[in-house]
Formats: C-alpha cells, structure tokens, sequence
C-alpha cells in the first residue's frame, strides 16, 4: 500500500533537491480515524501501528487491525454512554497504548480529545475539567493519579465521568473492559474538517496555560513534520521520546508517522535513563528518533553506544534550541547530524532542517512550505537579513493546516497573538542571506544589558560548551547601573564541586568565546533547573525567585 500521505499531499522541490513546495488535497469531511486508520487496516490489516515496551521488560505490538477494532468498540462504548460530537474528554494515560486506540475513538466520534500529563497536581486537574468543560476522564490506573483525579473531579461539582484501564480503582470504570462486547466496526459518523477535534493545554511557563484548539485537517500538517523533518520511513519504526501528554506527541507518535506508513515505538518509563533509551533503539531496531534537547544533552554528556544507534538513520530534535557543540558530539559518536526544527503546540513544524537541505549547525532550518513564514520588529514591519526580528505566520492570504484555531474561551490571548492577519509565535530569531532561521529566545527572555540586547541562548551555547557543565539557563538580573546583570543558573555534572574558582573560570571561558559583555556576572549552581512537564526551561520561575531575594 502506498503511504496515505501520497494521497492527501503534492510536493514540489527546487533545482537542488530541497522542499520548496507542498499542498494538501482532503475531502471537507476528512477524519483521520476512518480516512487513515480504517483506511490502512482494510488494506493492509496486520501492518504494524504501534510497537510498545516498558521499563520492565513487558512488551506488545499493535497492528492498524487492532487499532481500527479498538478505537470502534472503544467509540460505540462512549456513544451509548452519552458522549457526542463536541463533548471534551480528557486522557492521562502516561505513555500506555490504550492511549492510541481511546485518541482514534475520540476522532471518529467527533468528541474533542484533551491529552494531559499524569504529572498534573490536583489543582492543575480541577482547572482544566471546569476550563475545558470536561465530560469524561480517563486516566492511567496508578493510585496515586487515581486519587487526585477523584478529588479533583470532586471539587469541580460537574460530575464527569472517570474511567481507567488495567485495574479496578474506586470510583472509576474499567473503559478497557467494558468496551470489550461492543461492534467491531463503527459505522462513519461525519464531520467537517473544519470541526474541532483537539485541545491542549499549553504548558504554562507563564500564567494559567491557554486552551489551544485544532481542527481535523491539523493531523494532515504533520506530513511535512514527519516525512520531510523526521524523514520516517513506509514499514519503519519511530521514536519519538514524548509523555502522550505532550503537543509533542501528536507531532512525532501517531498522525504524520501513520499517514506516512511508519509505526511508531513507544517506549514506556517513569524517570528517563540514556543507557535503558539506547538498548530499546537497539532491540527493536528503532529507524528514526526524534528527543528534546535535554535528552540529547544527557546521552552526551554521559556516554553514547555507537552500536545502539546502528539501525538509526535519521534522528531530530525541537522544543528548544540545542546547542551546537552537542550535535558536534553526538556526530563524533554516531554518525548521525542532529536535525533541528521548530514549532508551537499552536503549530505543526513552522521551521526545519529537511530532508534534502544541507543542514547548518546552529540552524532551525528554513521555514515549511505550509506557512508564510516573516521576521518582523515591534510594528510588525520585516526586519533586514542579519537582524533580530519575531518569527510570525502570515495568514492574510490563507489559513494554513497545521494552526491553531485559537484559543478557547480567551479574547484576550487571541488578540495577544494574532493581529491584523499575523501568528505571533513570541519567539525570536534572525535569517542568514541563504533563508536559514537562529534562534534566539523568547521575546520576553532577551536581557537588555548596559545597551547591548543579549540573547539566552547565545551565552547558553557557550557555557554547555565547558566539560562541568551539564545544564543551564541565563536570565537578566534587575541591576540599576547596568539595566540588567547576565546570571547564569548552572547544573554541574556529577562529581564537580561549584567553587568560587570554578565562577571564574567559567567568566573567563564565556569571555574567550564570545563578545565580553555576555558573560555572566553572575552564577549560582543549583540541583535542577525548573522544567515544564515538556522538559522546557522555566525561565519565568527563574527570573520570579530573583524578584524575592
């Protein structure tokens, strides 16, 4: 069977090879559970979809067959329990494969899917079942996120219904059992592609996290995130490492990787460990991988396998910036070049190194032909090459697939970050005379120091670069001589003790390496650094316990 993406995109290169073009083509009901799942398994009924393994060792493959079957009882289950087009239902489901086939019964039922972490506290939960009006829970079966679902749900006075799977929990229903006698096959329930069919909470660096919305055409933007970013492959196996809580997920475990052929591996853990990663992408001969930045960082700075990396052949990052000295690494080791990209839980892929392109360190790549991508100053005006500027969507000719709807039951975010036919993305870069994008941070994150405008990320690149450093973060330092003081916030590496001494040498080895004024007057050692349940910094949290010193 040729891959589905074939049948729903038209591609176009330049002169060299390089993706210049691409366009969608989907009927005005598309649904990814009839038109991709069901469309797979009656063709191809025994291919692989999902590949699923935990930290102890338990194992189980899921072909589109099952997948098709499940997400059908699973669907027929939540019809008679009253759930319809519209309602929100809400998964904490870890990285569980129930997760997969519950997502494709959402779909085809027209309910909204809600993914959400299990790391959420209580009141983290109660906010988002009052926000999003949630009709159904259904979380994984450890005790400890039964139990705040419950109280949350309790506090909430709405009464939704609570499932879970794999064991009996008071309060809740087992969905994994009840499901079991119900129709094999769901008869098509339509929709419009233009219906809403996904919400996320974003992650929350700042104030209460925002409800993003998408619509049903959002899975067929993912093409170009996983055939020409992640490069996945008909019959492979991808890894992306992401809690099915994530936006992450949906960028790199099921809707481009599906539509391309590609099963995804889910890999199943409380605590990430680089030795266990590597022997899972050698045991099941993993052919693409997709991991934070953090991630890569760890497998670095503690030791790569090159023989766990054998069968992989193209891996990727995005949610930040990856410095580039541990690509230079990770290289040295592998063989493999790090492709950097990014995008928002608002977006698919707005910006990638593709497949094709000749990859520069340091780059997030050129922007997907999907969007009209810009760098503008405050006035929204363009700004020259070379030069600083946020990196926005233009949607003023048309709405692309892949972009947010908006933001539910929020005006004033909505007119925050589009205005006048422009995406504000918050994020800032600049672009070289050849068209490739670098970061440079969040808006809000740019210290303004004695006149000098300076970028985390520059200074970040630097330090990681020093053998005691494992991790950090730089944050601007209220100071009434200078504006702001550069600090930089350091996790040493086992072992290393965090002197006065070593302050120093770390001043001096940012100043050899970049222009002086960036160099961080201040530095503080710290255990860990704040992370969203994403793995992104919190320079927010960074910058607020500075305030109460």
């Amino acid at each position: 069977m040729i891959p589905l993406c074939e049948q729903f995109s038209k591609t176009t290169y330049d002169e060299k090879g390089q993706l210049a073009g691409f366009t969608l083509d989907y009927p005005d009901n598309f649904n990814f559970g009839y038109d991709v799942v069901d469309a797979i398994a009656d063709a191809e009924p025994d291919k692989r979809a999902i590949q699923w393994c935990d930290e102890h060792g338990q194992e189980r493959m899921l072909t589109f067959g099952d997948i098709s079957r499940l997400s059908s009882q699973a669907g027929s289950f939540l019809l008679r329990s009253g759930i319809r087009k519209g309602d929100r239902v809400m998964l904490l489901l870890k990285r569980h494969y129930e997760y997969w086939y519950l997502a494709v019964a959402l779909h085809k039922i027209g309910a909204i899917l809600v993914p959400a972490t299990h790391m959420l506290q209580v009141h983290d939960i109660e906010y988002r079942i009052v926000a999003a009006n949630i009709r159904a829970v259904v979380c994984a079966e450890e005790i400890s996120l039964c139990d705040r679902v419950r109280e949350a749900a309790a506090k909430t006075g709405t009464h939704p219904v609570l499932y879970t799977v794999r064991e009996n929990r008071e309060g809740f229903a087992r969905i994994d059992e009840l499901m079991q006698n119900e129709p094999e096959r769901l008869a098509r329930i339509e929709n419009q592609s233009t219906d809403l069919m996904l919400m996320y909470f974003t992650s929350g660096t700042t104030g209460q996290p925002k409800m993003v919305t998408h619509n049903y055409r959002y899975p067929l933007g993912h093409i170009v995130t996983a055939k020409y970013w992640q490069c996945v492959q008909n019959n492979g196996l991808h890894l992306t490492v992401a809690d099915t809580g994530w936006a992450k997920c949906s960028w790199g475990k099921i809707y481009g990787q599906w539509l391309c052929g590609s099963a995804v591996m889910v890999y199943e853990f409380e605590r990430f460990d680089a030795a266990k990663m590597m022997e899972v992408l050698e045991k099941y001969q993993v052919t693409t991988f997709c991991a934070p930045p953090t991630l890569y960082r760890l497998m670095a700075k503690n030791g790569i396998r090159r023989e766990a990396f054998a069968s992989v052949q193209h891996v990727s990052t995005a949610g930040e910036a990856l410095q580039e000295e541990i690509i230079r690494l990770f290289h040295a080791e592998t063989g493999l070049e790090i492709m950097e990209g990014f995008g928002q839980t608002e977006t698919t892929l707005i910006i990638g190194n593709f497949a094709g392109s000749s990859p520069r360190r340091g780059s997030m790549g050129k922007p997907n032909p999907l969007f009209e991508v810009l760098l503008v100053d405050h006035d929204q005006n363009p700004v020259p090459v070379g030069e600083t500027g946020e990196i926005v969507i233009d949607t003023r000719r048309r709405m692309p697939e892949g972009l947010c709807t908006g933001y539910e039951n929020n005006e004033a975010a909505t007119a925050r970050y589009w205005k006048n036919g422009l995406f504000h993305t918050g994020d800032t870069a600049y672009c070289d005379e050849d068209g490739y994008y670098y970061y440079i941070g969040r808006a809000d994150d740019v210290i303004k120091s004695s006149g000098y405008r300076i970028g985390p990320f520059e200074v970040e690149s630097v330090l990681i670069q020093h053998p005691a450093v494992l991790e950090c973060a730089i944050i601007g330092v209220p100071d009434e001589e200078r504006g702001n003081l550069v600090k930089a916030v350091i996790v040493l590496r086992a072992g290393t003790e965090g002197t006065d001494a070593l302050k120093k040498e770390l001043q001096t080895f940012v100043k050899e390496r970049t222009a002086p004024y960036k160099y961080p007057r201040l530095i503080e050692f710290v255990d860990e650094l704040p992370k969203t349940t994403s793995g992104k910094i919190c320079y927010n949290i960074l910058r607020d316990r500075e305030k109460k010193h």
